[in-house]
């Protein structure tokens, strides 16, 4: 186609990243425009429609397809806000049925103004907040024979904050270095090799866009690195395994929590109290599937409200793992169906309609230890020429995460998940 950890405290990396390339049937020239960007300010967030909605009804959507593939038996990781970030980026140059089926996976609206705004301020916090070590980038490698639409690079640039770069596909390798170099720097060097060279086609790749968050954050009431011990860990296969285990007991720390029948939810804030890790752990007699199976953005909302703070002991395991995929067959299931044919739309792109998706990829990192938690992700969309009130417990809580569990990273102020995961085996 053309185109590190102090001693004793918990850190979390998460780093993830997306990529799409765009191609075409034939070689076809499109005369190069020039953009300015926009310069009004963002407002701020809380003066504007919130989307977490969409972010995360399209999460735990798109989690069930990944948990529901027998290849991805074991720990799962990845980034909703990259993939859905990427998507959007993509979503904005589709029209027709293309775009629709877009609008449905993704719940969103094409050329709606308060999403725009919504996009570009979540953008801006998370590059501007101190209080966290966060940060998101996006970009957009265009076939330097071809020539994106003002239009385009305008909304992409205001909205999105990424920037268009003219890229020589001829040589698949050289192009993918590129890539691949800026997506490494973007993510603490976390994220490799996330556009393989045989994605490319030195003809017909006419677009690559690319999306990056990374994150590093400091619990915010501190494991002891002394606490730490092993622990036996059992699997949903019933497997044991001796993992090392942090623990937080017999302490005055509250922590906020819920429990019902199936499950027990807690939050993890890290310094700062704006991002928090959500553990959800399955009681005896539920796994995590059960849970996937039934969750969706309005369980997820309505277990966070019912939260009470309260004193527990906990224990977590130390686990540091590394995922990576690709998206196409799961957007497919969920109904993206036409942006992945030759009948696409993406004429809001090139002015050219012979342009289609041929990969999406997603690469992911996660480590959570006794300092926090530093995590890391990048997406890349490959497009190419085509041919009730709760009462205080009577005894003293124990969440023991001795067993697989489900955990996001959660943006409070948006009520955006940003991260999901499942651990199977921490000791991978």
């Amino acid at each position: 186609m053309n185109k590190n950890a102090l001693i004793g405290i918990a850190i979390a990396l998460l780093i993830m990243g997306t990529a799409l390339v765009v191609v075409t049937k034939d070689n076809v020239v499109i005369k190069k425009n020039t953009s300015e960007q926009d310069d009004d300010k963002t407002p701020p967030l809380g003066n504007i429609t919130s989307f977490d909605d969409a972010v995360n009804a399209f999460n735990f959507d798109f989690f069930r397809k990944l948990n529901s593939d027998p290849d991805n038996e074991g720990n799962i990781f990845y980034s909703p806000y990259s993939v859905f970030t990427a998507l959007a980026m993509t979503y904005e140059g589709s029209g027709g049925l293309t775009a629709e089926e877009m609008e449905n996976v993704l719940h969103i609206e094409q050329n709606n103004d308060s999403f725009h705004l919504y996009m570009k301020s979540l953008y801006e916090y998370l590059n501007e907040n101190s209080e966290y070590n966060i940060s998101t980038a996006n970009a957009l490698w265009v076939n330097n024979n071809y020539d994106l639409l003002e239009d385009y690079v305008n909304i992409i640039e205001t909205y999105y904050g990424g920037k268009a770069s003219d890229i020589d596909y001829s040589d698949p390798q050289v192009a993918a270095d590129i890539i691949n170099d800026w997506v490494e720097s973007q993510t603490n060097n976390l994220i490799k090799d996330l556009v393989p060279a045989s994605a490319i086609d030195p003809i017909l790749t006419m677009l690559i866009l690319t999306n990056a968050i990374y994150f590093k954050g400091t619990w915010e009431i501190m494991f002891d690195e002394d606490n730490t011990t092993e622990r036996d860990f059992t699997n949903t296969d019933g497997d044991v395994a001796q993992v090392d285990t942090m623990k937080i007991i017999d302490t005055e720390d509250n922590f906020n929590y819920i429990e019902n029948d199936e499950m027990q939810m807690l939050e993890l804030p890290y310094s700062g109290d704006d991002i928090s890790m959500m553990i959800i752990l399955p009681k005896d007699g539920t796994d995590t599937d059960d849970i996937i199976s039934s969750i969706n953005k309005d369980t997820y909302n309505d277990w966070i409200d019912e939260m009470y703070e309260t004193e527990l002991d906990l224990y977590l395991p130390k686990f540091k793992f590394e995922t990576s995929y690709t998206l196409n067959d799961y957007l497919k299931e969920l109904g993206m169906q036409k942006a992945f044919t030759g009948n696409a739309d993406f004429s809001g792109m090139f002015g050219l309609y012979d342009i289609y998706i041929s990969s999406v990829i997603h690469k992911a990192f996660i480590e959570v230890n006794e300092e926090g938690t530093e995590a890391a992700a990048a997406t890349a969309v490959i497009m190419a020429l085509t041919s009730a009130e709760p009462t205080e417990p009577p005894q003293r809580i124990v969440f023991d995460c001795d067993h697989p569990f489900l955990f996001t990273i959660h943006h409070k102020e948006t009520n955006t998940i940003l991260f999901m995961g499942q651990v199977e085996n921490p000791s991978v």
